[in-house]
């Protein structure tokens, strides 16, 4: 590890979302004890995350600002983990005002920022940087291949985006991957209606992160490196960086919707009565809500496949349209029918200890990116359930790629054949799967993880030519 001298002071700028934020925080945790002096930019509701990270490194100053009002979102809506992503262009659209309160603390620091580390959803702030003078690097949360991708549709629009069904072949991508329309489409962001403000304001988002003075990855090399290839090549320079696995579970653990759940002893210690590799770990994620449909059929999958599994269930939050409908609700009599042989939790879990935890098997998660780098970290074979965005993206890199998945079901909206489900479910855990030849390649992925990051490793080595970057900056 590179230790720097002082002097050498950056702006950090999460999207406040817990996916998009927890690796940033960690990325900034990496960037402290390698010398930098640090402003972290919050808003009020977002403050109490940062306490582990403040109490850890006081030299992190906080920067709080008001979150800016918006017609488009209810009242309080600052802390998005209880909004539809279909919400996050709103949230992208209100922050956009807090460029001037940014532009007036920066004129009265007495030592301001040589540069802005934003996350992808804050590309405004390339602008801003420019205005400053000074430098803006993106921070991508997601994989280098599902930026290339998202990149591609924009600068090289498809000749033909109106059939769902109909494939997309991007020959431009390396692998040349073929996809229905419908799972692009909300990627899109060429997508454009005529006086909509908040449209207008998507409509370059990925050429304003493409063009930042740097790209930052939360990936590893040996993960992407043909990606990360392709996207300096795209970028027309090398200031790529991938400094993954970033997920931080020192941060993870303290989050304020954790405060009031369990410890996750209760979790683990169900888990230490179960054999090695025999349960299934089931999780979609800190966004999805599930509607009773597929909750009833995800149940019965679960029932019939006579595996063990540990189902972590996201209610439909507090005042929410789906509150108290047809969102999130476990069938009547399911917990007592498999009292033993499963565990169904409807809080927070410490996801990153399951997975590490000798009973779990398998994962079936919806392909965001910190689940599957978790997962891989784990050395845990999935199960695939895409439901939108870049998610099936990942789960193309899971399956036709790195081979460590099995595709279950697609679609936000698709409701699972429970037989097909248990049959899928019961082999993961069983002992075909199970076999040593059937986890060679999770372990290789996990063992290369695990070197990416320690000393010497490329993530590693990456994190200090990035400190060493943005350091002299500050001579220059």
């Amino acid at each position: 590890m590179t230790i720097l001298s002082r002097g050498a002071h950056v702006l950090v700028f999460p999207f406040p979302a817990p996916g998009h934020m927890m690796p940033l925080l960690d990325l900034t945790h990496q960037l402290s004890i390698r010398g930098l002096t640090i402003t972290i930019l919050v808003t009020p509701k977002i403050l109490p995350i940062l306490h582990p990270l403040l109490s850890t490194h006081p030299s992190i100053n906080p920067l709080v600002l008001p979150f800016p009002a918006h017609p488009s979102l209810p009242s309080g809506a600052e802390n998005v983990k209880d909004l539809s992503p279909t919400a996050f262009p709103a949230i992208m659209h209100a922050m956009r005002q807090l460029h001037a309160p940014i532009i007036e603390w920066f004129q009265t620091h007495p030592s301001p920022p040589v540069a802005i580390i934003s996350d992808m959803f804050l590309w405004w702030t390339n602008n801003l940087a420019c205005q400053l003078g000074i430098l803006r690097f993106m921070f991508s949360p997601s994989g280098v291949m599902a930026m290339s991708i998202i990149y591609a549709l924009r600068r090289y629009p498809p000749d033909d985006a109106n059939d769902p069904n109909g494939m997309i072949h991007l020959d431009r991508i390396p692998n040349s991957p073929n996809y229905p329309w419908w799972q692009l489409q909300f990627l899109y962001s060429t997508r454009y209606v005529e006086g909509d403000p908040i449209s207008d304001f998507m409509r370059d988002g990925i050429l304003a992160n493409m063009a930042s003075w740097g790209l930052i990855f939360n990936s590893f090399s040996e993960l992407e490196r043909v990606y990360l290839d392709h996207v300096m090549a795209e970028a027309g320079h090398d200031r790529v960086w991938a400094v993954g696995l970033l997920f931080p579970s020192q941060i993870d653990n303290n989050l304020p919707e954790q405060t009031s759940a369990p410890s996750g002893n209760n979790i683990v210690s169900w888990l230490d009565t179960c054999g090695d590799r025999t349960v299934v770990y089931v999780c979609f994620g800190s966004q999805a809500v599930l509607n009773n449909n597929q909750t009833k059929q995800i149940a019965a999958g679960l029932e019939k496949s006579g595996a063990r599994f540990l189902w972590c269930v996201k209610e439909a939050p507090k005042g929410s349209a789906a509150e108290g409908g047809d969102h999130g609700v476990i069938p009547s009599g399911f917990d007592d029918r498999i009292a033993g042989r499963g565990l169904v939790v409807r809080e927070w879990a410490p996801q990153v200890m399951i997975l590490r935890h000798r009973a779990v098997g398998a994962f079936l998660t919806h392909c965001g990116w910190n689940s599957l780098l978790e997962g891989l970290a784990a050395g845990v074979p999935m199960l695939a359930w895409p439901m939108e965005g870049e998610q099936f993206l990942n789960a193309n890199l899971l399956v036709d790629e790195l081979k460590v998945a099995t595709r279950v079901c697609e679609g936000a909206q698709t409701v699972p054949d429970s037989d097909k489900l248990a049959r899928v479910v019961a082999e993961s855990v069983g002992k075909k799967r199970g076999s040593e030849s059937e986890n060679i390649r999770p372990r290789e992925l996990r063992m290369a993880a695990l070197e990416a990051v320690k000393e010497g490793g490329s993530s590693n080595v990456d994190l200090d030519r990035l400190a060493v970057h943005i350091a002299h900056l500050a001579f220059t």
